[in-house]
């Protein structure tokens, strides 16, 4: 019989992938008291990654919000590595972080699932590759799920938990109870979507101020304007497409496109057209709108 999991069971955690959103995951595992190894095959990449949690978290301890005892514990639970596999072999959690390529991420959970303790829990943190397609590249579709964070994830409190048609009630229920340790408020979603809930609503409002502006009945900045201020949304759907990243908002739908075989899920022309321009957004200076140094 397979190990079922259990909360108490996780003390260690791997998270895999070192850019923007594996980054702060990793923060928030190590804020909320956990061990946490973040991992890269670029050297690079994690420096930058090491670098970007100090600001973060220094930051928190500066404004108050985190003392600077927790700020300093949390950076001394975190390590970082270019060896995964090595990493995996001692976690009783993986959360995987890398680029949105079905093909990649096949590949590494089935490396996982070799490397990984027999109990430990396979997660993916995508918001658009559902675990049932990563469940047949391991021994343990059980043990696999979405673990899905929103960006800025020390921030968002949200986290989506999807399980698939394998996926027990037991790495579930984990799961469930992983993120609110983390102080987050989890949702559980019984059955896999395209795009889970939030940002199938958001994708809703995204698309709509998409034909919105196309159509020329008003600017990009009038339509975040009204979101922000009618809506109350903290930002407008373009100011967020910038701070997501144009060129992530572009292959997710690449990738939704892809499951679904729908022409209406491609990427839309206005954001192909910034996609091969390279204006990513805020990460590149220009996306929308442009920014400063």
């Amino acid at each position: 019989m397979n190990p079922q999991p259990s909360i108490d069971a996780v003390h260690d955690v791997l998270v895999v992938g070192s850019g923007a959103m594996g980054t702060q995951i990793g923060a928030v595992f190590a804020l909320a008291g956990y061990p946490v190894t973040t991992s890269d095959l670029d050297p690079a990449a994690l420096e930058r990654s090491r670098d970007e949690v100090h600001r973060r978290l220094d930051r928190l301890a500066e404004k108050g919000r985190r003392s600077r005892e927790e700020v300093d514990a949390a950076l001394a639970r975190m390590a970082y590595t270019t060896d995964s596999l090595e990493a995996a072999s001692t976690t009783d959690f993986v959360l995987e972080a890398a680029v949105e390529r079905l093909d990649i991420k096949r590949q590494l959970f089935a490396d996982l699932d070799e490397a990984a303790p027999e109990h430990a829990i396979l997660a993916t943190n995508s918001s658009t590759i559902p675990s049932s397609l990563l469940m047949d590249a391991t021994g343990r579709g059980d043990r696999v799920c979405n673990m899905h964070f929103f960006n800025p994830a020390l921030v968002m409190a949200c986290v989506e938990v999807v399980r698939n048609p394998l996926t027990s009630d037991a790495t579930v229920e984990t799961t469930l109870e992983l993120a609110r340790r983390l102080g987050k408020q989890p949702v559980r979603l019984n059955q896999e979507v395209p795009g889970f809930v939030a940002n199938r609503l958001l994708g809703a409002l995204r698309d709509e101020a998409l034909r919105l502006e196309a159509d020329g009945v008003a600017g990009f900045e009038d339509i975040d304007v009204a979101a922000r201020t009618a809506l109350g949304h903290p930002m407008g759907p373009f100011e967020l497409m910038d701070l997501v990243g144009i060129d992530v908002s572009y292959l997710i739908r690449l990738s939704e496109h892809e499951q679904s075989g729908d022409p209406a899920d491609l990427p839309h022309p206005s954001v192909q057209k910034l996609y091969e321009q390279g204006r990513y957004g805020r990460k590149t200076g220009r996306g929308w709108y442009e920014y400063a140094g």
